[in-house]
C-alpha cells in the first residue's frame, strides 16, 4: 500500500483576526475583573452594586403586593432567615386572619300588658336580624380561600361574612365543608389578603412554643395568645363553648388560651408557619386547647385544586382504630371498627354495618395507616375495595366514592 504524504493547510494571520482576537481578550479580563471586584465589595464590605441600578422584587416587606405575589409578608420573613420575635409574628401574620361573622333571622317576643313577663307566649312576635362574630378563619390563598371549623359555618340556612384587621368586610360566596373533619373553605369575592405559609404538623415536637390568633369569646378581635405543645396524636371528646360536644381525633394538644371565637383560627409556631387549626377547648379543664394538625388542611385544599370544585370523596364511616393489644384482648383483627354507619352513604350502599371491622382498604393494610389517609389520596368516582370482618369471616365489597350531600352552599 502507498502512503502518500499531505501538506496541512497554513493558517493566514491577518490584521483583522488579530484585532477580534485582542477585543475577545479585553472583553473576557473587564468581565473576570467585574466579578471578582464584586464578589470582594459584598463579602467584605457588604456591598451590592447591582441594588443600587436595579431594585430587587420582595427586597423589602413595605414593597409586598399579596394581589401580584404568591408570597406572604411572614414568608418573605421566614426566607430571609429573620429572627422573629412573637410580636413580630402576630403584627404580619394578623394581616391573614379574619373574624368570621353571621347574620341570622330570630323572633323577639314582644310581651303584651296582660302577660308582662312573657310567660304565657301572649303578645307579638317580631322578625329580627342579628349578626354575632362566632369564630375565626385565615387566608390559604389570595384568590380568597379561608380556612375555619366546620362548626362555625354549620348553619346551612344562614349568611356568613369575615371581617380583616381593617374592619373591612367580605361576604361568604361559597363554603365548602369537610364531610370528615372540623374543617370548612370559604370563598370570598374582591379579596387581596395575603395568605398566611404553612408548616408541617408532622415534625411538631411537644415543648415547641406556639402562638394562637383569633377572636376571643367572640367579641376580641385579633387577640394573640402564647403557650406550647403540651401533647399530639390526641383523641378526645370536646367543644368550642358555642357549638355541642364532638369526637376529635389525632389533634394537637397546647396550653395557648383558646377561647370561644378562637375556632378556625392559626395556630402558629415560632417561624409564623401555620401548624394547626384552633377547634377546640376541654369541658371542664382548663388551659387545654386543641387544634387539628395543619397536613389534614393541606390534603383538603390541594384536592379543590386539582378538581377545581369543593368536592371530596366520602365513605360514610365513623370509626376506631383497633391497636393490636386490643385486636388480641377482643379476639377481633387489627383495623378501624365502625361505630356508625351514615345513612343513604356509600358504606351503606355496600352493606357495611356497626360493628364491622375494616382491615384494608385497596389492598392497604390498616395498622400503620387509617380510612382518612386512603380517602384523602383519592378523588369523586375513584372505585375503593374494602375488605372486612364480621363475625369471624372476612368479606370483600368494591364501592364508588361519591361526595356527601350538603358539604357546600
Amino acid at each position: 500500500m502507498e502512503l502518500k504524504s499531505q501538506r496541512m493547510p497554513q493558517t493566514k494571520i491577518t490584521p483583522q483576526s488579530l484585532k477580534g482576537f485582542f477585543v475577545g481578550l479585553g472583553v473576557s479580563a473587564i468581565v473576570l475583573i467585574s466579578f471578582f471586584t464584586g464578589a470582594i465589595a459584598d463579602r467584605l464590605f457588604v456591598i451590592k452594586p447591582l441594588d443600587y441600578l436595579f431594585q430587587r422584587a420582595g427586597n423589602q416587606i413595605a414593597n409586598f403586593q399579596p394581589a401580584n405575589s404568591n408570597d406572604t409578608k411572614l414568608g418573605q420573613l421566614i426566607r430571609d432567615n429573620a429572627d422573629l420575635s412573637v410580636p413580630d409574628v402576630a403584627e404580619v401574620a394578623s394581616e391573614s386572619v379574619v373574624t368570621v361573622s353571621i347574620k341570622t333571622q330570630q323572633r323577639i317576643l314582644e310581651p303584651s300588658p296582660n302577660d308582662p313577663f312573657g310567660f304565657f307566649g301572649l303578645g307579638n312576635t317580631r322578625i329580627e336580624q342579628v349578626e354575632q362574630d362566632i369564630g375565626s378563619g385565615f387566608v390559604v390563598d389570595e384568590s380568597g380561600l379561608i380556612v375555619t371549623n366546620k362548626h362555625v359555618v354549620s348553619n346551612i340556612q344562614a349568611e356568613y361574612k369575615v371581617v380583616d384587621k381593617d374592619n373591612k368586610e367580605y361576604i361568604v360566596q361559597q363554603i365548602y365543608r369537610d364531610p370528615t373533619n372540623d374543617l370548612a373553605i370559604l370563598r370570598v369575592d374582591g379579596s387581596s389578603l395575603p395568605r398566611l405559609a404553612m408548616g408541617d404538623s408532622n415534625n411538631i415536637r411537644v415543648g415547641e412554643s406556639v402562638i394562637a390568633i383569633g377572636t376571643a369569646l367572640g367579641e376580641f378581635r385579633h387577640t394573640v395568645t402564647t403557650g406550647v405543645i403540651s401533647g399530639l396524636g390526641r383523641g378526645i371528646t370536646a367543644g368550642d363553648g358555642f357549638s355541642q360536644a364532638e369526637t376529635l381525633d389525632n389533634v394537637i394538644q397546647t396550653d395557648t388560651a383558646i377561647n370561644p371565637g378562637n375556632s378556625g383560627g392559626p395556630l402558629l409556631n415560632i417561624k409564623g408557619e401555620v401548624i394547626g387549626v384552633n377547634v377546640a377547648v376541654s369541658q371542664g379543664a382548663q388551659n387545654i386547647g386543641f387544634a387539628l394538625p395543619i397536613n389534614v388542611v393541606k390534603a383538603s385544599i390541594d384536592n379543590f385544586n386539582q378538581t377545581g370544585q369543593f368536592d371530596r370523596p366520602f365513605l360514610g364511616v365513623s370509626y376506631m382504630m383497633i391497636s393490636a393489644e386490643q385486636a388480641i384482648r377482643m379476639n377481633y383483627p387489627q383495623g378501624a371498627l365502625i361505630r356508625e354507619v351514615v345513612k343513604g352513604s356509600v358504606a351503606e350502599e355496600v352493606g357495611l354495618q356497626a360493628g364491622d371491622v375494616i382491615t384494608a382498604l385497596d389492598s392497604k393494610e390498616l395498622v400503620d395507616t387509617e380510612i382518612v389517609d386512603v380517602i384523602n389520596t383519592k378523588k369523586v368516582g375513584d372505585q375503593l375495595k374494602i375488605k372486612y370482618w364480621r363475625d369471624g369471616q372476612e368479606k370483600e365489597v368494591t364501592a364508588t366514592l361519591r361526595t356527601t350531600q350538603n358539604t357546600t352552599q
